[in-house]
């Protein structure tokens, strides 16, 4: 199947590339992902280590239920078309027209939702400033419909800019205008209003990068019908998804109190903060990557199994690290107010796995056209999802946290087992494949735990000195992972080290 140059053509027209150039295509879109991701990761890291100075688990959980069901929302107004618009390989133009004017209509009708159920969540959560925030940031949703198409468009031309330039821009944007906001005495109100300003820079920066404008194409009820047989699925894993995620809000701020839901919602930043790289990676390059081979079984199956390799690779030390030092590294770079949000990183680990899993075999499914196997883990997350955290809840932020992990791991090796009819990948090489990296991550963990002791409680030194020995302990966990990979694993070991010095 022909795919198509890295970069936009002016009238937005696939220009088709053969295999090399799409390969290098690929391994520069993930390059540049991965950069930008780190970049952007970096400064919302800085960002909400700052924040926690300046406002209190208090004025972040009324943040956060204020803004509880806008992903539900949001996730409804896209409804998957972005993605259809993605994969589609004719009538782009009047796809992208069909899929802007469905998308903007569904985005101004969530506004009047959230809206509307502004006063529900202030009643749900007992306090009138949710009410506020809720209706402060209803509009939220209307501009982020508008980036749909634009992003989509760059996405399938594998246009970079979004995350060279975009992506870093709203993270700054919003990093700026709330530090300096909550530094002024704003509260709560920095964050609603850092949020318009990341939303109003993409908007800004997609639709001038994009090169589209409405009006190319003629949309119609036909190509709608089209696209939505495609996405209707995904918008059902996305709702579903952020409805699970809306509960455990409600369940965790109604049982726990506003404190605790600020250690929630932070303890969950930092957490995904893994999981959200994997699945941007996977989103932006392998999907439409994956899209290219679905006709190609034999060259679908080598990616499919060199990306889920690279990524668990990748994951397995991460949850490594937090269960290790997750919590004091939260509590000396956030300070004591914060250690619940500490105790409920550590509980959460597992959902990085999870997420990993999920992240290569979902791009797969999508891109081989089979949207409609995403039920069965919509099923998972809905039931198990949503049955764990009321279950758990009662025992504090660390069963929330176990809940959120058990679904995700849960919801990622199902949907392995379900990629297996759309890639054909032996079953036994896979499992031994996964199951070689926690060897080597349990290890590097054992022995930080064992040093601990040794050389002292990071959380009762001064913060420069307790940051060097957390450094110096992930340093020998990451040391002790790949020794012992070297070992157990010589194959991938010896990949990496090829790849190491290809590039030296």
């Amino acid at each position: 199947m022909d795919s198509e140059s890295a970069g936009p053509a002016p009238s937005g027209r696939d220009v088709t590339v053969g295999p090399p150039s799409f390969a290098r295509v690929v391994r520069r879109g993930a390059g540049i992902s991965v950069f930008t991701l780190a970049l952007t990761q970096i400064i919302s890291l800085v960002s909400i280590i700052w924040l926690a100075r300046l406002l209190s688990p208090e004025e972040v959980g009324i943040y956060t239920a204020g803004t509880v069901l806008s992903a539900v929302l949001i996730s409804l107004s896209e409804g998957g078309l972005r993605l259809a618009l993605v994969q589609r390989e004719h009538d782009v133009e009047d796809c992208a027209d069909t899929v802007f004017w469905a998308t903007a209509g569904t985005g101004l009708v969530g506004s009047l939702a959230a809206l509307a159920a502004a006063p529900l969540l202030g009643y749900i959560f007992g306090n009138d400033l949710v009410t506020a925030v809720a209706v402060s940031t209803s509009g939220l949703l209307l501009l982020e419909s508008l980036t749909h198409v634009p992003d989509g468009l760059m996405q399938r031309r594998f246009n970079f800019l979004k995350k060279l330039v975009v992506d870093p821009s709203r993270t700054i944007a919003y990093s700026a205008v709330a530090i300096g906001l909550a530094a002024s005495g704003f509260g709560v109100w920095s964050m609603v209003l850092g949020q318009y300003a990341a939303a109003v820079v993409w908007l800004i920066g997609s639709w001038s990068l994009a090169r589209w404008r409405p009006g190319r194409g003629r949309p119609s009820v036909r190509l709608w019908r089209e696209l939505a047989r495609f996405a209707y699925p995904l918008a059902i894993a996305n709702v579903v998804s952020h409805v699970r995620e809306t509960v455990q809000t409600a369940a965790t701020g109604r049982r726990l109190g506003e404190s605790a839901l600020g250690n929630y919602r932070y303890g969950l930043r930092f957490g995904t903060l893994a999981g959200i790289a994997v699945f941007e990676v996977g989103s932006y390059v392998l999907f439409p990557a994956f899209s290219r081979m679905a006709a190609d079984s034999e060259r679908l199956q080598a990616a499919f199994l060199r990306a889920l390799r690279w990524i668990w690779f990748a994951a397995t030390p991460v949850a490594a690290l937090i269960v290790a030092l997750g919590e004091q590294t939260v509590v000396v770079v956030l300070g004591e107010p914060w250690r619940d949000a500490g105790l409920f990183l550590v509980a959460l680990s597992g959902s990085g796995l999870g997420l990993a899993l999920q992240a290569v075999a979902n791009e797969a499914v999508k891109a081989a056209g089979r949207p409609a196997l995403l039920h069965w883990t919509s099923a998972i997350e809905l039931v198990l999802g949503v049955g764990l955290v009321i279950a758990f809840v009662p025992f504090g932020l660390v069963g929330v946290g176990v809940a959120i992990s058990v679904t995700e791991v849960v919801s990622g090796i199902v949907l392995l087992a379900l990629a297996k009819s759309v890639v054909g990948y032996r079953m036994w090489p896979v499992v031994r494949m996964l199951a070689l990296p926690p060897i080597a991550a349990i290890t590097g963990m054992a022995v930080v735990f064992g040093l601990t002791p040794v050389v002292g409680e990071p959380t009762e030194m001064p913060t420069i000195a307790a940051l060097g020995l957390l450094a110096g302990l992930a340093l020998t966990l990451l040391a002790v992972y790949l020794t012992v990979l070297a070992v157990v694993d010589r194959p991938l070991f010896a990949a990496l080290r090829d790849k190491l010095t290809s590039r030296s």
